[in-house]
């Protein structure tokens, strides 16, 4: 079993349709994660379900081989989930340094090595720490949000479309640090719009279509068959 598993995810918001259909996703230790596919598709439901943001209809959600199906979000953090959304993510009006703080809400021991760690990845952050979060570039901002989730220490590291409206050197510079996280040992699941680039770095690749699963299979593997990249990745 993997370190984290969804397995036949089925489920939708309140009592509204399903949006995933039996839906499977896993991500090992250490192991980037990658789920790409068209507007609509229920990428980033799919990344809430395992974050306990709808219910489950059907299904189960594994961590570690423990159950937290039925765990709530600020639970799965304290057992060692980080989720960093698309959009609000970050204290605009806080410094780059409170909003790190925030993360570290969970932790009860001293976090300097980890500001340390995060300043590390992020030097930008370092020579920003006293600006308000605000007055970053969204690339900044976005270093701002996964340093956030890294305070907590995650053992798996949740990014919905991290790399959204940022330009392509911001983007690879983002992916650059998603991999270094990686190397940690942290485990990396991360919903993509730009599919081409993510699936590059990705060990493992979903392809969801309507909230089931099209296609999965090893990065590279999704990068060369004909039929992911006539559909998904633009010839």
């Amino acid at each position: 079993m993997s370190f984290l598993n969804g397995e036949n995810m089925t489920g939708g918001y309140g009592s509204g349709a399903d949006i995933l259909h039996g839906c499977n996703l896993s991500v090992d230790k250490g192991e980037i994660a990658v789920i790409v596919g068209p507007n609509g598709a229920g990428k980033s439901t799919a990344m809430k379900a395992v974050f306990g943001m709808l219910n489950l209809r059907e299904g189960s959600v594994t961590l570690d081989g423990q159950d937290i199906t039925k765990m709530s979000p600020q639970d799965r953090v304290v057992n060692g989930m980080g989720f960093v959304p698309q959009t609000s993510n970050i204290f605009p009006t806080m410094s780059v340094e409170e909003n790190l703080e925030m993360g570290a809400f969970i932790r009860t021991d001293d976090f300097a090595d980890t500001m340390t760690q995060v300043y590390d990845l992020f030097p930008i952050l370092k020579d920003k720490r006293n600006q308000n979060a605000g007055e970053l570039s969204g690339g900044q901002r976005q270093q701002v949000a996964v340093g956030r989730a890294l305070m907590t220490q995650p053992k798996v590291l949740m990014l919905d479309e991290p790399t959204a409206g940022v330009s392509p050197i911001v983007m690879d510079e983002l992916f650059d640090r998603i991999i270094e996280v990686a190397n940690t040992g942290i485990s990396i699941l991360m919903v993509e719009q730009n599919a081409r680039q993510a699936l590059e770095i990705a060990d493992k690749g979903y392809v969801l279509v309507q909230g089931a699963n099209r296609f999965t299979d090893t990065g590279k593997a999704l990068m060369a068959n004909p039929e992911v990249r006539k559909s998904f990745l633009g010839g």
